[in-house]
């Protein structure tokens, strides 16, 4: 029996058992990482650089791919290091602070993707209303608002999280630190407060789900109503990318964090925690940018520029 306070680190589940699937992981790894680097770091700086995007929906755009940045980033790179150096150590702070930048980065992920669908319906519902609804300032408050609430979101359930007694060693069945993982080696009556709060977080993220859902029937009566058949192409192809890649996000975190213990498979946990912690971060990009005319000219005149400048 050993507790929380004679722990001071923790051991990762390594991802392959011989050094040639280590290795082949750790390109694998570096692949996906620069592949979200790019794209989101080409998003960043071509909104940030150009004035003809300064709108709300690419203001959350930018928003949204810091996030995604700092999702990939807490969990690739020591992913990448310990297969590369043979390791599954992670200090007990180091651990600490991986949960916490994860849930602080997945809430507010889940808040800009919610207030982008707000975006989307007041620009096809009501246009009239758009700039009094979303002007600069009531942008700025909302994309302040969701980086607060996540972490005071993050800061309450992680300490919560490290405040329960460790009873079953300190191997973790994940290649990162994980609330569910943590809460494996908690004694079992005193976890029952963070799986409440686990399950207060569901019914949250459930009901940001049911006003995107219900967000989206009115953008598709109102879409379905353009005499256009350009005007309505347009539109599902802007709003279906971003329904599934909400979907995606939601149903694999309810999977890692709110499935029966019955249900154990170390490869199924894998399987989830790549879903949702690198799959949205390297295809938001490709989603947001290849059906985005203006991000994408942008884009290439960023890097005409830069050419340009090094010649």
């Amino acid at each position: 029996m050993s507790n929380s306070s004679s722990i001071s680190h923790f051991l990762l589940l390594p991802l392959a058992d011989t050094w040639q699937l280590q290795l082949l992981h750790f390109w694998l790894f570096l692949g996906i990482f620069l592949a979200a680097l790019l794209g989101n770091g080409l998003i960043i700086s071509a909104v940030a650089s150009d004035h003809h995007l300064h709108t709300p929906m690419h203001f959350f755009l930018l928003n949204l791919s810091l996030t995604d940045l700092g999702c990939i980033c807490t969990t690739v790179p020591k992913a990448m290091h310990n297969s590369l150096w043979d390791t599954r150590d992670i200090s007990y702070m180091g651990c600490a602070a991986q949960i916490f930048l994860l849930l602080f980065f997945f809430e507010t992920e889940f808040s800009l993707l919610t207030i982008m669908c707000y975006d989307r319906y007041v620009a096809i519902c009501k246009p009239l209303h758009y700039g009094t609804l979303l002007g600069s300032r009531a942008c700025a408050h909302m994309a302040a608002a969701a980086w607060a609430s996540a972490c005071l979101y993050a800061l309450v359930h992680t300490a919560n999280t490290f405040s329960l007694p460790l009873c079953h060693g300190n191997a973790l069945g994940q290649f990162f630190c994980e609330v569910p993982q943590i809460l494996k080696l908690s004694c079992s009556q005193s976890n029952l407060r963070e799986l409440g709060l686990i399950v207060v977080s569901a019914f949250l993220l459930s009901g940001c789900f049911i006003f995107i859902v219900f967000s989206y029937v009115q953008i598709f009566r109102a879409v379905l109503r353009i005499p256009s058949e350009q005007g309505q192409r347009k539109t599902f192809s802007t709003c279906l990318p971003h329904l599934a890649v909400v979907s995606l996000f939601l149903s694999t975190v309810f999977l890692a964090y709110l499935k029966p213990p019955s249900i154990f498979s170390p490869s199924l946990d894998l399987v989830v925690s790549v879903l949702y912690t690198m799959v949205p971060p390297t295809l938001n990009p490709l989603i947001y940018s290849l059906r985005n005319q203006e991000l994408k000219d942008a884009v290439r005149k960023m890097i005409v520029v830069k050419l340009l400048a090094k010649s």
